[in-house]
């Protein structure tokens, strides 16, 4: 089953960094990362991922993710391997009692859910979109003690 889980993080991955046009295009990515399946194992992997095809500015249909906000793409695309190397964090600030953290594109729902499973005593709570992860802290916590909280999580986290 880990092999299918790192195929869909895969999948994930490439449908946020690239423009995927067919199957066959998806095919031969996955095939660069590793991958060799079937187009009926894709056909169901992407059922599972509920991807669907939305039409560019340009007229050109590409496959999407549902969570993609707009279907924004990356900037600056990296392979499938080096994005699973990093923890996706962009910023963290705070306001009060409440904490914002900015993600890459489709990272906030899975660092949330670490956050969350993680018993930090300090963070009441998460609310996670595509790439945008909102937090409640709880009263009378300091900034840095969430942030070393944090760290344990998001390794490469800076305030």
């Amino acid at each position: 089953m880990r092999h299918k889980n790192d195929r869909l993080a895969t999948l994930r991955m490439l449908f946020s960094s690239q423009e995927l046009c067919s199957q066959d295009d998806i095919l031969k990515a996955l095939m660069k990362e590793g991958f060799n399946v079937t187009q009926a194992t894709l056909s169901r992997d992407m059922k599972q991922l509920k991807v669907a095809k939305a039409a560019m500015a340009n007229g050109k249909y590409i496959y999407v993710l549902p969570t993609e906000t707009m279907y924004k793409r990356v900037q600056k695309p990296m392979t499938a391997r080096e994005m699973l190397l990093t923890s996706g964090f962009i910023s963290l600030t705070f306001s009060g009692n409440m904490g914002v953290i900015r993600t890459r594109p489709g990272y906030a729902s899975s660092i949330a859910y670490n956050i969350d499973n993680a018993g930090i005593d300090c963070i009441i709570g998460t609310i996670a979109g595509d790439d945008t992860i909102f937090f409640v802290v709880a009263e009378g916590t300091e900034k840095k003690d969430v942030v070393a909280a944090l760290g344990y999580i998001i390794p490469d986290i800076q305030y």
